[in-house]
């Protein structure tokens, strides 16, 4: 048979179709060849390290990348901002279109219908005209909530990318939503107990906060609430300093914090904020008044259940109380808060057989 080396031309010790008619002097050439192969190799690796050593020492990298770029173009102008912020979020921020559709409230499959016709229609655009400031910064806020509560940490890149847009974009609405990050992120260590249970905020370790991060985001907050253009997120910043400025959670100003959802209401009209704020109006007005506020809500809504079973513990009623935890908790969006909920409920379970 006819014999080649890796590069070279057929063995010359062999036949054009036959077997080697020198086995021993075979062996020698192609030893010989494997030789010259490796002598050549470690040769060429000494220069390259030779070279390496030549170099300067690297300076400083700048953090700068191209990412909130992408995210600027992926938020294209013939897109509406729904589907600009589904777009990027798939494309760029790497959720699941099951993430997003939670975060929007609508089913997988619109959702998935949604991201389709976005790709369509941007497939025949050049991307040459960036979106606006206020789709980039909802696309950065849902992937801080899907990194603060999903299964996907995704905090530390959402702050970073912020932080950047704030340093080269001089608006109110930027600076309020790193600061509602930095409140938020500041309270993240006391929010999980050592067996990765949730931990109520009324019920957190206030020592664990990082009052630093606190105090940054407060200030930056105050700068931007100082410029009179109010929007959702510093109004949602404000929320979260008024729950960092209370030394106990008896201290936690209520009624302020109603105005505020007040506030909010008025800038989103949000299903979602009106949930909070009955939280909220729970506490600064009593149960009851929480329950009435919660009554003008569909009970469809994310977490409904969950606040209607908080609302009724603290009225007295337990039977209901637990039946909502229950209830709550097959449809919560991960594993944490569904075992919150599910302890909630054998708590309650074990007092009504007490």
């Amino acid at each position: 048979m006819c014999i080649r080396d890796r590069d070279g031309p057929a063995d010359e010790t062999a036949g054009a179709g036959g077997p080697v008619r020198d086995p021993k002097g075979w062996l020698v050439a192609v030893a010989w060849r494997r030789f010259l192969d490796a002598t050549r190799a470690d040769a060429a690796r000494r220069r390259r390290e030779d070279l390496i050593e030549q170099q300067p020492a690297p300076g400083p990298v700048s953090a700068a990348d191209d990412t909130l770029r992408l995210y600027f173009l992926c938020a294209h102008p013939s897109l509406t901002s729904s589907s600009a912020i589904a777009l990027t979020l798939r494309a760029v921020g790497g959720l699941t279109t099951r993430q997003i559709a939670q975060a929007y409230l609508v089913p997988e499959a619109t959702m998935a219908q949604r991201i389709s016709r976005a790709k369509r229609t941007v497939s025949a655009v050049r991307f040459d005209r960036p979106g606006e400031v206020g789709t980039v910064l909802r696309v950065l806020y849902l992937i801080f909530n899907e990194g603060y509560s999903g299964d996907v940490d995704l905090v530390a890149e959402a702050i970073r990318l912020t932080r950047q847009l704030a340093s080269t974009i001089d608006h109110p609405e930027v600076a309020g939503l790193l600061a509602l990050m930095l409140l938020h992120h500041a309270r993240r260590a006391a929010r999980t107990a050592p067996d990765g249970s949730l931990v109520p905020l009324a019920e957190q370790d206030r020592g664990r906060w990082d009052t630093t991060v606190i105090a940054e985001g407060v200030a930056i907050l105050q700068a931007a609430l100082a410029r009179d253009r109010l929007g959702e997120f510093q109004a949602q910043a404000a929320i979260a300093a008024l729950h960092a400025d209370a030394r106990t959670a008896d201290e936690t100003d209520w009624v302020q914090i109603v105005e505020w959802y007040d506030e909010l209401v008025r800038l989103t009209d949000s299903p979602v904020v009106r949930l909070n704020r009955a939280v909220a109006v729970g506490e600064a007005d009593g149960a009851r008044a929480g329950l009435a506020a919660l009554a003008a809500l569909e009970d469809t809504l994310p977490r409904y259940r969950a606040v209607a079973a908080y609302l009724h513990e603290r009225d007295g009623d337990l039977v209901t109380a637990r039946r909502l935890y229950v209830e709550a908790a097959h449809p919560a969006p991960n594993l944490a808060e569904r075992d919150h909920l599910t302890r909630q409920a054998a708590r309650l379970g074990a007092l009504l057989r007490a």
